[in-house]
């Protein structure tokens, strides 16, 4: 059996938090119903359908690059280092990375990115799952953290509420400081 993997990232996005990726190895033997982009699945069918990948999957992982990381690297090598990182955190190892998208990481496999693969691919829509649902619970911790951003609502995307709470409050240490709308507010900071 090739063992395969796919690779999906969530939170490129926001102004705020860690991005996400995960890599998950299907069990032909064990289907799971119902995978698809995360992003067309409601909150609670996604968490559902993330029990039943952790259970049934040969193998899966999660990863993330911080928000210093983010600010560090740019989002775009941050992504791909959570992405690297989740790949090689699975157990078994996989011989083969799919990777949602038109780049793949730097990987010691062989590596194909596919445009719209959280669609097309269910190993894909596995890993865009369980990225997507690891990295909600992180932004529930930080709403209860720092309430007054309400990131339960928005996931730290920029809302008109979360850009005038962001214009209120100044940046919270949760906040992507080479993001425009936060890299603004603090140059005001400095004036």
């Amino acid at each position: 059996m090739t063992l395969i993997c796919g690779v999906d990232e969530a939170g490129r996005g926001p102004l705020a938090g860690p991005v996400y990726a995960a890599a998950v190895i299907l069990d032909p033997t064990r289907p799971i119903t119902g995978l698809k982009d995360s992003k067309k699945l409601g909150a609670a069918r996604r968490e559902t359908l993330a029990e039943a990948i952790k259970a049934n999957a040969l193998a899966w992982a999660v990863a993330w690059a911080d928000e210093e990381e983010i600010d560090r690297l740019n989002i775009l090598h941050a992504s791909m280092l959570a992405m690297r990182r989740a790949v090689l955190a699975l157990q078994p190892a996989a011989r083969e990375a799919l990777i949602d998208g038109n780049r793949c990481p730097d990987l010691p496999i062989p590596a194909r990115a596919i445009v719209r693969g959280d669609a097309l691919e269910p190993c894909i829509s596995a890993a865009s799952i369980l990225a997507k649902t690891e990295r909600d619970k992180v932004l529930r911790e930080l709403a209860d953290k720092y309430p007054v951003y309400g990131f339960e609502r928005h996931a730290g995307y920029p809302t008109a509420a979360h850009l005038a709470a962001l214009e209120r409050y100044g940046p919270c240490p949760a906040h992507r400081k080479t993001f425009g709308p936060v890299q603004k507010i603090l140059q005001k900071q400095l004036i």
